[in-house]
């Protein structure tokens, strides 16, 4: 872990209020009744995979990634993507910083190598995951779990929004420090100050949030 400073702050949030903008740029932020992929319904739903169709607003945030790994994690021996949406980001950070890619997958490939995971891992090393967002935490744990499974050391995740709803604790019991540039709430609250959200679009969050 690397000490951070007033300075690494006041970057942190500019990146925020930018990263605020893509996701009404981009329509990224939706609010309605979606459910997630962990079966919770939701009052809101954050796609970054939209994002990297948008190749400005996909370069500001890999470089907030890289920004954030640097300032928050330090040393990156290896970079472990998190298949679907967080993969696309975890391939240009890698990329940007010269580091090893591999991920895990899902379930066990049932042709070829019968690989979980992709990428050539050394026993040992130290593989930083890497995904778009957190609700309960269960696709960063799964990935953990398959890395460390075969020799990898996973002691550190990285998030572009943490949604509030658990998963940075459920990371913590396996002994995984999750590093988010923002929280939900940080980002609708400003959203709400630039007031291109509605007073009830930002309290259907905050009560999401509450309920997680």
């Amino acid at each position: 872990m690397v000490k951070t400073g007033s300075g690494w702050e006041k970057k942190r949030m500019q990146l925020v209020s930018e990263l605020g903008k893509i996701l009404m740029k981009t329509e990224a932020l939706r609010f309605g009744t979606f459910t997630l992929s962990s079966g919770r319904l939701s009052s809101y739903y954050v796609d970054l995979r939209i994002v990297p169709s948008f190749p400005g607003a996909f370069k500001r945030i890999v470089e907030s990634y890289v920004a954030l790994l640097r300032n928050e994690v330090g040393e990156v021996e290896a970079i472990g993507g998190v298949p679907t949406a967080g993969l696309p980001y975890a391939s240009a950070v890698a990329y940007e910083l010269g580091k090893p890619l591999l991920y895990a997958r899902t379930e066990e490939k049932k042709h070829g190598r019968g690989r979980v995971i992709e990428g050539v891992l050394t026993p040992g090393r130290r593989v930083v995951l890497l995904d778009d967002l957190i609700t309960t935490g269960s696709s960063l744990i799964q990935a953990a779990d398959a890395i460390r499974s075969e020799g990898g050391v996973v002691a550190d995740a990285v998030v572009l929004i943490d949604r509030m709803e658990g998963g940075a604790d459920e990371l913590r019991k396996r002994e995984v420090t999750l590093h988010s540039l923002s929280s939900i709430l940080e980002i609708v609250n400003l959203l709400s100050e630039m007031q291109v959200i509605s007073d009830d679009q930002l309290n259907a969050i905050k009560s999401q949030v509450g309920s997680g």
